[in-house]
């Protein structure tokens, strides 16, 4: 990092340089992204409407764009939006899908995004399948990888939203088709092209403070952009700094705790599941277990373990003590139970967690050009952007077994004497236990003395680009070098396990005690006897992870409008070359990474993981270089002056591009798009496009790779529903933690799509002009992808094992230990043959089954004339989807039809494949509406957004009918007066009051609260700024 800091330093400091030098008067030239404006919207006043939208074409004044569905977040938006970070952008645009790649989401999890990251997702095809620009060109994807999905899809790695640098933002495009004939892979679904401000020429100063009602978060930004335009170039440069306090769980009701359940007590068909109560099996409460070779530990006529030698230890006023410890707490004959009237006994991972971290956020951009000569302009872009997170999750946990050793001094099995005196905490009287003591085995446990998990992530990305462009022979060209990189060090508390071991086998009070329960008072929360600092010193370290990407990219691309003229006008042309180079390391800590594996002195088993509550992940480093090149024409094949009768004009766009990866091969996909303008004001549009996107650097590279993942084990369900235990499937509370472990597949191939696009436009032109200007749009699309990277998919892989077993074989891929006594004795009567627990899920990387998803997007704009009362303008942005289904493939269907014929409970959850509409993150419609209303130097305005309702296809009915996640409607409102020459310094001030949810809504609630992909978890948030302009 500190090398290519300096080399970009360097590179700015000579852009700066050009920038300020003196040099004749010359009106300066708007690069490409500062000329875009979209055609189909009312531009604000003092723009005006051309019909160049660089995300479209890379023909400069080509009119085809006319043929592409594009949305524009102009700056009118983006103030009624009011979001201080480029995820509340995103997710205020109805075509964007579920962000779960946010670490707003799960975020009780280690599995869930880290830092300061936001994500993009067109359609919600997956983050990966929309290309995001920033002036025009490529961004780095930021280096840390998140793997959660409902589908099986894998969206591992991401560009960060929150890198967007608002303050300098002029504007948002967003290209609503496949453009891989254009940009190249990513952009199956579309392209976000962020346009920064330039030739600004003045000071701009803004401060903002806000805050979410009723929590504890607070947010203030402040911001500078200023620029200075000389004799032949201008140089612009934006800065802004955002410090925002942590939303804690304690501070709304459905995020307070990890049982729900009294949220659903007023609904009949779920007022009895369980599934609402998260609560995790591994707390301060141990589930322990003896080797019982030389027979059951006894004390008199009392066994004190099961058959297998499991016992436990819980509060003495829970009953069913079998010998006591202390006053309060006693040791158990029963292997750790956590349901019924044990269902406390859980740990609730909410206590003393964040929703959402603080963060400290710096970004800075500046840009600037130089007119070398009349034809030749030298331009250049220097970006760093970097942030600190702190998020706070719940205390860590023993994901791998440990042996205690006998000298353990709590153990109450262990040696008779301890330092030549009587061992206080054995159990007096024991039988079948030596004087040596025995050793006893930590199943299951959660390391609560050690306090909350703090997880810190520091986050840095820098871009810098320097090129030159000019004009030669007609021809508008432009060759830019471009190298970005971003990284992530991630670091939180960790327990090691040698060292945890060490410390068990102390024989004085300083040993780790996991004998010792938690809080008598609140038996889900809190460790009231914890082990001494000493020992908590002593098993501790601090987990760190270092990420890395790096693009390095040099280009070179021309264009030209009118390279010759037919009968319907000038055909434009642009072609272009590029060369670019991607890497992605992943360096895990040595304690995971397989350089220090544990060994266990009691067992002398070996564990790769040394983190005793992280599974092994080896360091992960790949790269590829991509060469690419593109042609594009801008065909005009009819023009209203052929007077041509309902062909008043039609144009048309051809492209292609032509992409060679170094790691698995060559792809070619075309384009063709085209606009025919029926009548003066009635377009009728479409287009046809082939994309791709290949596999990213980890899902290519990865040797093999393991999470903690959480599963219902469906055929200890299954039991429990034969025995009695249970009345019905959903009251099932068999959560079962093992170790998922995912492999890359080096033999991926490319995952390919085929787009279409009908649409229309309408402005009428028989609207009186004082009613102002009006455009009514409506587009069909449909994407149809092939061999998208995926897994089958942990609780798949699970139900199907469930089946396998009761039809007499199993799923290979899920790994359990051998039935012990006490399995034996579960599945006793049940008709099921005995397992024991699940503790390992294979998966792998493959290329799935094809997936189709359509739709319809509606949009309507209106700007009208200034008057008296003042200027309006409102817009209406919606998306509605009418199919997303993928073929579920053969074990999916296997399981689908063993539920419908009753082989395995109905209540079973199965990913819903056919179709996903409302499945999770997918609402049928979304949809956006904006009203400004500028009267002199008042303005008033309004934004809405509408969620539609969505199905949580995890959490169903005795009948297995789905929770119905209901729909949501928030309002936003902001009012602004400008005060002229404000203070006699020659300068404007604003002064702003606004209001994000103004109706204070909550997320509709879901069995964890809210789901974080569709919906922020607070309410009503105030905010007010002052700006001064100079």
């Amino acid at each position: 990092m500190r090398r290519s800091f300096g080399t970009m330093l360097l590179a700015s400091t000579a852009i700066c340089l050009l920038a300020g030098a003196p040099a004749r008067a010359q009106t300066a030239e708007a690069g490409p992204a500062a000329e875009a404006a979209d055609a189909n919207e009312p531009q604000p006043d003092g723009e005006t409407a051309g019909d160049i939208v660089v995300v479209g074409t890379r023909i400069e004044g080509a009119r085809v764009t006319e043929a592409l569905p594009v949305v524009v977040v102009n700056q009118d938006k983006l103030d009624a939006i009011g979001a201080v970070s480029g995820d509340e952008l995103i997710r205020n645009i109805p075509q964007m899908g579920d962000v779960s790649f946010n670490p707003g989401n799960n975020a009780q999890t280690s599995n869930a995004a880290r830092g300061d990251v936001g994500s993009v997702n067109l359609r919600s095809l997956g983050v990966g399948n929309t290309l995001v620009l920033l002036n025009g060109r490529r961004i780095v994807t930021h280096p840390a990888s998140q793997g959660l999905s409902d589908t099986g899809t894998v969206p591992v790695l991401s560009y960060n939203s929150n890198a967007i640098p608002t303050t300098g933002l002029q504007r948002l495009e967003v290209l609503l088709d496949g453009a891989a004939a254009l940009y190249g892979s990513d952009a199956v679904a579309g392209v976000v092209n962020t346009v920064l401000k330039d030739n600004y020429d003045g000071l701009r100063m803004q401060a903002q403070y806000g805050g979410a009602e009723g929590t504890h978060l607070r947010e203030f930004q402040g911001n500078i952009l200023a620029g200075k335009s000389f004799d032949r170039g201008n140089i612009t440069a934006s800065f802004e700094y955002t410090d925002r306090s942590a939303l804690r769980a304690e501070d709304q009701d459905f995020t307070a705790s990890a049982n729900l359940r009294p949220l659903f007590a007023d609904d009949p068909d779920f007022a009895d599941s369980l599934t609402p109560d998260a609560r995790a099996t591994r707390g301060a409460w141990p589930a322990l277990q003896v080797p019982v070779t030389g027979g059951r530990p006894r004390r008199g006529t009392t066994n004190l373990t099961t058959a297998a030698g499991a016992f436990t230890v819980r509060p003495t006023r829970l009953g069913g003590c079998s010998q006591a410890l202390t006053a309060d707490l006693c040791l158990v004959n029963t292997a750790l139970a956590t349901n019924n009237a044990f269902r406390d006994l859980r740990y609730d991972t909410a206590v003393g967690t964040t929703v959402m971290p603080s963060v400290k956020r710096y970004n800075a951009f500046i840009n600037g050009h130089y007119d070398v000569t009349d034809d030749l302009t030298l331009f250049g872009e220097f970006g760093y952007y970097r942030s600190n997170t702190t998020r706070i999750q719940p205390p860590v946990i023993n994901l791998n077994q440990i042996w205690i050793p006998a000298s353990n001094y709590y153990n109450p099995f262990g040696a008779t004497t301890v330092g030549g005196q009587p061992n206080p905490n054995r159990i007096p009287g024991l039988v079948n236990v030596p004087a040596a003591g025995l050793p006893v085995l930590l199943t299951t446990y959660r390391f609560v003395d050690t306090g909350p998990q703090a997880v810190k992530v520091s986050g840095e990305q820098l871009r810098g680009l320097i090129g030159v462009r000019g004009e030669a022979a007609g021809f508008k060209w432009d060759s830019a070098f471009v190298y970005s990189e971003a990284s992530a060090v991630d670091s939180s508390l960790a327990v090691r396990s040698s060292a945890l071991q060490r410390s068990l086998a102390l024989a004085t009070p300083d040993a780790y005690n996991p004998f010792n329960g938690g809080c008598i008072d609140s038996l889900s929360s809190g460790d009231c006897t914890p082990s001494s600092q000493a020992a908590i010193d002593a098993i501790t370290f601090q987990l760190r992870r270092a990420s890395k990407t790096t693009l390095t990219m040099g280009d070179f691309r021309a264009s030209r409008a009118d390279l010759f003229a037919l009968p319907g006008g000038d055909v434009g042309v642009a072609f272009g070359l590029e060369v670019r180079r991607e890497t992605q390391r992943d360096d895990r800590d040595s304690a995971v990474d397989g350089s220090s594996p544990f060994t266990d002195a009691v067992s002398g088993a070996v564990t790769i993981s040394d983190a005793a509550a992280v599974s092994d992940n080896p360091d992960t480093y790949g790269k590829r270089t991509v060469a690419a090149g593109y042609a594009e024409l801008a065909v005009p094949l009819v023009s209203e002056e052929m007077n041509i009768p309902l062909v008043r004009r039609f144009d048309v766009q051809l492209a292609g591009r032509y992409e060679h990866y170094s790691d698995f091969g060559s792809v070619a996909r075309p384009k063709v798009a085209a606009a025919w303008d029926v009548v003066d004001g009635f377009r009728l549009r479409g287009s046809f496009s082939q994309g791709f996107r290949a596999p990213n650097l980890e899902q290519v590279n990865a040797v093999e790779y393991a999470r903690l993942a959480t599963s219902q084990d469906f055929l200890r369900c299954e039991v429990d529903l034969r025995a009695g235990r249970i009345a019905n499937f959903t009251q099932c509370g068999n959560n079962v933690g093992y170790s998922r472990r995912v492999s890359g597949n080096p033999e991926l191939k490319p995952e390919k799509s085929s787009n279409y696009n009908l649409g229309a436009v309408f402005e009428p032109a028989f609207i009186p002009a004082d009613l102002g200007r009006m455009t009514f749009t409506v587009d069909y699309w449909s994407i149809k992808q092939k061999g998208i990277v995926g897994i089958l998919g942990n609780d798949t892989a699970v139900a199907l094992d469930y089946l396998l077993r009761l039809q007499g074989s199993s799923n290979p891929n899920v790994i359990r230990d051998a039935a012990n006594a006490d399995d034996i004795a579960n599945f006793a009567g049940t008709g099921i043959t005995p397992v024991g627990r699940i503790t390992t899920v294979r998966d792998q990387f493959i290329n799935l089954q094809p997936q189709t998803v359509r739709g319809l997007d509606f949009a309507f704009y209106w700007q009208s004339p200034k008057t008296d009362a003042g200027k309006f303008d409102f817009s209406v942005n919606a998306t509605r989807l009418l199919k997303f289904s993928r073929a579920p493939g053969d074990a999916v269907d296997q399981l689908v039809a063993a539920r419908a014929a009753g082989d395995i409970n109905a209540a079973t959850p199965l990913p819903e494949t056919q179709n996903l509409i409302e499945a999770n993150g997918r609402p049928k419609w979304r949809g956006t509406a904006s009203l400004t209303w500028s009267l002199g130097q008042f303005q008033v305005g309004a934004f809405a957004r509408y969620t539609g309702a969505v199905d949580e296809t995890a959490f169903v009915d005795a009948a297995g009918n789905p929770w119905r996640v209901k729909s949501q409607v928030t309002g936003n409102l902001y009012a602004q007066v400008r005060v002229k020459d404000a203070g006699g310094l020659g300068g404007d001030m604003r002064w702003r009051v606004g209001v994000r949810n103004i109706t204070n809504e909550k997320p509709p609630l879901s069995s964890e609260g809210y789901l974080g992909s569709l919906y922020s978890p607070y309410g009503r948030y105030w905010y007010t700024s002052v700006t001064t302009e100079f």
